[in-house]
């Protein structure tokens, strides 16, 4: 769990939401822990009351924990022990996900004590330990309510038969086996057995769902109304809230209890926070008094000391003079008594050092006591300047005393009232005999029940080891572990921690990202399940027709193939479009490079193809049509379809492509394949989405059925229930995949089995000629165009263009560029604003193509085209009134292009997340140096500082040698080193590097110290 914490405090944390703090200044300092004010100009909520991390900006070190608190004037008091200097300028927080790891191991910690909660031998049985009883009960009818007439398959009655009788039981339930119905009748059979029963799961909407299969078995038992079957925690289901709320719901359950109570708590908070709100103001204006007062007493000591200093200054000037004076009349040492004279002017002159010293000293005594006075005067001027503002707010407030005074009192009487609702809390929570909650409440509650008999844990692939320990360890009689190892894992952070050495990462896959199954060793290596008396596994589903699930046991369950329980036709209307149980939409020939740095991740011809099925599907009445109203329940968008992609670039995309479809964002409709475990639909739509780039990106880099590939794409084939349609660039997928991976596996099926259709037959090639005669709901599907169709079609779009034309061409060449200067010259004329986007000159190659592409970018400009750079561009796009969208792989601008595809796609929404996209991908300052002819020295801007030169064979980052610039690159981010400045390894120096004549420091500041 040490390990977790490190690893969150270590990670980047791409994605999370991070909050800018600047211009901070440190208040105090004590016992090591320093607070710090800063200012904020955005927060945001979910930091209110969360631990937090916190680090410089634009640091790549780790993160400090801290505490963060917001003011109601905007400002953010930060505690922490990490030392931010003095004035820090800029800080970045964000939630501390490793909360739950820090109170799991403090849990842990107690393991043996006698106050501690957990049994290590009970929890020892998750882990392989011990030898807990098995056994089968008899006569499960004695527990479980008509049990001869339930429809239950025969393995599902052995897991209830098995679980009754036994200490321990692991359930293994692959997709729509019936886990839910199973776990229900155990705890159902173990409640009537007289043993108090908690209910975990790791997701609420998990623990939900179960609970309201629960509260169905048990709602005619005595004192369900009174609460026998709770809720900890927050209901987000709604079904379970409107169904078995008032009975669930200990909040709820005793809501007649302690109405008043409830009552009275909201106006003494409502009170109390006033009262923080009017001390705040009245501490204001103490503070400026005091700040007034303070530089009024300043200018006050300082005057009289400058006064002093002065009197000083003279009295030493006054006595300098008299001995001058006195020197002078003592004449030259000559005569009878020239010693004696000498002696004399020695003395005088000794005594006249002193004095001017006596005077230098009272002058600067005199400079720092004005110093002091305009200090004090500029604080008692900015105090008094504030002063009345803050002593405004105060007015009608009463006197500060009276409102600490009504703080602390308002403070006592909430306690009273919250002390006083614990005991009818108390009193309700004893009342529970089963009890829903997270596994995360679990480990942060100090005793959810009084005792435990039973505990179930579900979903317990998605459930970390050491939390899994925690909750088998509360268990005193019986352990339930439920799930599919196969299916979704448990986040971690441990086992891909790039600081932490080999040992410590496979410390961390051994005891953090492991579940259950595999802890307790019912799986092999290999990944393949064992046989084992502890294990029962469901082998029928009830959710998939039969030629789904056989994709499904290709891919996850070669080794236990699952059995279909369900007849064959589909519960949904025919529809022509999707005829078969399993379709391959193939868009290997439609292929358009992906653009952005990760261009794996997106893929504009497969959202096209899914926005084209979905139409088709409204069209044949399978789904509603734009924004539908009053659609019957199961009839709806998220009733009927769910779309899957692995990277969430491509959700976005998809979720705007059919916003526009159905006419509003439907929440459920589209997301990545984590947010859809637990559910099921009868289409569903998977985008595999890789079409570009080296490989198909870390979705599909697993092997082996315990990896996460196998998981990932196991949940999202298994939600169909009816129509699984897989969108794939099989070519592209057969040359990266790796061999006997699950992925290859499943291109190797549907290809065999499916039936498959092109992307051209969704999405027509069109001739140029037809866009006249095409009527507008025909002009808005999207369509295809080979190269000899593409610059007329683009011709008669640009003609018909109103309001703007945006151009992406990162090359020029100058046939097409007169070409397009032609074409766009009338439009600018009009007042149509017109911008090209392209590469700036100097990133040619020559010096030729270097003046060839700045006359290039002349004869746009003089026909009224704005022209903008931008560095490293590769776009090949064309938005025309910001809803007409042209995208594919040729420059039009230029003659080059691998093939010249380009796709038309109408959608104002595309127009602006591609718009968006391109913005947010461009560099912020050149990635490598601007070309220079040989010979030509760099500009002084240019040339990098030297340092110090290193003892010889000691290098370190910011090292310049040998034409070497030395850089400080981590592992994670070598390849944007390699692929940016072009950086290489040095093996001996273990140290990345660059060609400093070629790479600027300014270039390379992200890796610099």
């Amino acid at each position: 769990m040490r390990a977790e914490i490190l690893a969150e405090q270590r990670s980047d944390a791409d994605g999370a939401v991070k909050v800018a703090l600047s211009k901070g200044r440190l208040l105090s300092q004590s016992g090591g822990t320093r607070e710090y004010l800063f200012e904020c100009r955005t927060w945001h909520d979910s930091l209110d009351g969360a631990p937090v991390l916190a680090r410089p900006s634009r640091s790549r070190k780790a993160w400090d924990p801290a505490e963060a608190s917001r003011a109601p004037d905007g400002t953010v008091r930060l505690a922490t022990k990490a030392d931010f200097g003095a004035t820090p300028a800029n800080i970045q927080i964000r939630k501390d996900d490793s909360a739950n790891w820090a109170a799991l191991a403090e849990r842990l910690e107690t393991a043996g004590s006698q106050d501690s909660p957990i049994d290590a031998d009970h929890a020892g049985w998750l882990v392989g330990r011990g030898t807990p009883r098995t056994g089968r009960a008899v006569n499960p009818g004695q527990w479980v309510a008509n049990w001869a007439g339930l429809q239950l398959n025969p393995r599902q009655r052995d897991a209830v038969a098995q679980a009754l009788a036994s200490e321990v039981l692991f359930l293994w339930g692959p997709p729509g086996t019936g886990k839910t119905d199973v776990v229900g009748h155990i705890v159902e059979g173990s409640f009537r057995q007289g043993l108090k029963v908690l209910f975990l799961a790791p997701t609420n909407v998990a623990v939900d769902q179960a609970l309201e299969r629960m509260c169905s078995l048990l709602e005619h038992e005595e004192g369900f109304a009174e609460g026998i079957v709770q809720r900890s925690g927050s209901i987000v289901l709604p079904s379970l809230r409107s169904r078995y709320g008032d009975q669930v719901d200990p909040a709820r359950i005793a809501a007649l209890l302690v109405e008043s109570i409830d009552r009275q708590i909201s106006t003494a908070a409502d009170q109390l926070k006033g009262a923080r709100a009017a001390l705040v103001l009245h501490d204001r204006v103490r503070e400026l008094e005091s700040d007034q007062a303070t530089g009024t007493q300043e200018m006050a000591g300082a005057g009289r000391d400058h006064a002093a200093a002065a009197k000083a200054v003279a009295a030493a000037d006054a006595l300098a003079a008299q001995l001058r004076l006195k020197m002078n009349k003592a004449g030259q040492s000559t005569g009878l008594f020239a010693e004696r004279r000498a002696a004399k002017v020695r003395d005088l002159q000794a005594a006249l050092a002193h004095e001017e010293d006596e005077a230098t000293r009272a002058r600067e005594d005199v400079s720092r006591a004005a110093r002091r006075h305009t200090a004090g005067e500029k604080q008692a001027a900015e105090a008094g300047r504030a002063l009345p503002a803050a002593r405004a707010a105060v007015v009608g407030i009463p006197p500060r005393q009276d409102v600490v005074e009504s703080t602390a009192s308002l403070q006592e009487r909430l306690d009273e009232l919250g002390q006083k609702r614990k005991r009818i809390q108390d009193e309700v929570r004893s009342r529970c005999r089963v009890l829903g909650a997270t596994v995360a409440k679990a480990v942060q509650s100090r005793k959810l029940l009084d005792e435990v008999d039973v505990v179930v844990i579900d979903e317990a692939g998605m459930v970390n080891l050491p939390s899994a320990w925690f909750a088998a360890g509360l268990a005193r009689k019986r352990l339930i572990v439920a799930g599919d190892f196969r299916q979704l894992p448990a986040v971690t952070k441990g086992d891909g921690d790039r600081a932490a050495s080999e040992e410590e990462r496979a410390h961390s896959r051994e005891w953090a990202a492991r579940d259950a199954f595999h802890a307790a060793g019912l799986v092999d290596p290999s990944g393949r399940v064992r046989q084992d008396p502890r294990l029962v596994a469901l082998d029928t589903q009830y959710r998939m027709r039969e030629p789904i699930c056989a994709v499904v046991n290709e891919v996850a369950y070669p080794d236990a193939p699952l059995r279909t329980g369900r007849g064959n036709t589909s519960r949904l209307p025919f529809a022509p479009l999707i005829d078969s149980p399993v379709i391959l939409i193939d868009t290997s020939g439609r292929r358009i490079p992906g653009g952005g740095r990760k261009p794996h991740m997106t893929n504009a011809v497969h959202a096209a193809v899914i926005h084209e099925l979905v139409r088709g599907l409204q069209y044949e009445g399978i789904l509603p049509g734009r924004k539908w109203q009053e659609v019957p329940e199961g009839e709806r968008a998220t009733d009927r379809l769910a779309v899957i992609s692995p990277y969430r670039e491509q959700v976005k995309a998809l979720k705007s492509s059919l916003a526009h479809r159905f006419g509003e964002d439907y929440d459920g409709l589209v997301d990545t394949v984590h947010r859809f475990q637990g559910s099921q639909r009868p289409v569903v739509l998977l985008d595999t989405v890789a079409g570009a780039g080296k490989d198909p990106g870390f979705f599909y880099s697993g092997t082996g059925l315990s990896s996460q590939t196998c998981r990932l794409l196991n949940v999202a084939l298994s939600r169909a229930q009816d129509h699984l349609v897989v969108v794939a660039d099989v070519a592209f997928l057969r040359k990266h995949l790796a061999p006997h991976s699950e992925a290859l596996a499943m291109v190797d099926h549907l290809e065999a089995h499916a039936q498959t259709i092109s992307a051209d037959q969704l999405i027509p090639v069109r001739d140029a000629d037809q866009l006249a005669t095409m009527s507008a709901e025909e002009l808005a599907r999207p369509a295809f165009f080979e190269h000899s169709e593409v610059l007329e079609a683009v011709a008669w779009d640009v003609e018909r263009a109103q309001r703007g034309i945006e151009l992406y061409s990162a090359f020029m060449d100058a046939p097409p560029v007169r070409r397009w200067a032609r074409m766009l010259e009338p439009k600018t004329a009009a007042g149509i604003q017109v911008t090209v986007f392209t590469r700036p000159p100097e990133e040619q190659q020559e010096p030729s193509r270097v003046a060839r592409h700045r006359e290039l970018v002349g004869q746009l400009e003089a026909v009224g085209c704005r022209v903008e750079f931008r560095d490293r561009m590769h776009e090949k796009v064309l938005i025309l009134d910001g809803s007409v969208l042209w995208h594919g792989s040729k420059n039009l601008l230029a003659n080059i292009g691998p093939t010249d595809l380009m796709m038309r796609y109408t959608d104002p929404a595309s127009c602006d997340r591609v718009r968006r996209l391109m913005e947010r991908t461009r560099m912020e300052r050149p990635a490598r140096a601007q070309w220079r002819p040989a010979g030509e020295t760099a500009p002084a801007s240019e040339v990098p500082a030297q340092r110090a030169e290193a003892p010889a064979g000691k290098v370190y980052p910011g090292l310049e040698r040998d034409g070497r610039l030395y850089l400080n690159v981590s592992y994670e981010q070598r390849n944007d080193a390699k692929r940016l400045l072009r950086a290489q390894w040095d093996k001996e120096a273990r140290h990345w590097w660059v060609d400093a004549a070629r790479v600027t420091r300014e270039q390379a500041a992200r890796w610099l110290p």
